[in-house]
């Protein structure tokens, strides 16, 4: 068995799992509507902005975090935007839940304890 083969077959089942298929479908939602896209692309790049911001090892204001998580709730309020975000967050699972899975198979390396 050769792992990279296996990868890539899990990339490809990734590509088409429903997950992936539902973001695509609330992104095409999302693109249509101009102010939608315009405040998720506002939104995507202060995310983005802090969490570089984090991993340089400063820490935002406690304001600055804040306000994020205010956006985050007005961007729920809208149906599209919401619709994609809920689709991310399974995505999310699933390639958490992979992670997992891969992670305990390999735990009687180090004991299962770690």
């Amino acid at each position: 068995m050769n792992i990279y083969d296996k990868a890539n077959e899990l990339a490809r089942a990734i590509k088409e799992s429903s997950e992936v298929a539902d973001i695509n479908s609330a992104m095409k939602l999302v693109d249509a509507d101009p102010e939608s896209k315009r405040m998720l692309d506002n939104f995507r790049q202060g995310q983005m902005e802090l969490q570089q911001r984090m991993m340089s090892g400063e820490m935002p204001p406690p304001e600055e975090m804040e306000k994020m998580e205010k956006l985050f709730e007005v961007l729920n309020l809208n149906l599209g935007i919401r619709r994609l975000f809920d689709a991310e967050r399974r995505l999310s699972v699933v390639i958490e839940d992979v992670n997992k899975i891969i992670t305990e198979s390999l735990s009687q390396l180090y004991g299962d304890g770690q």
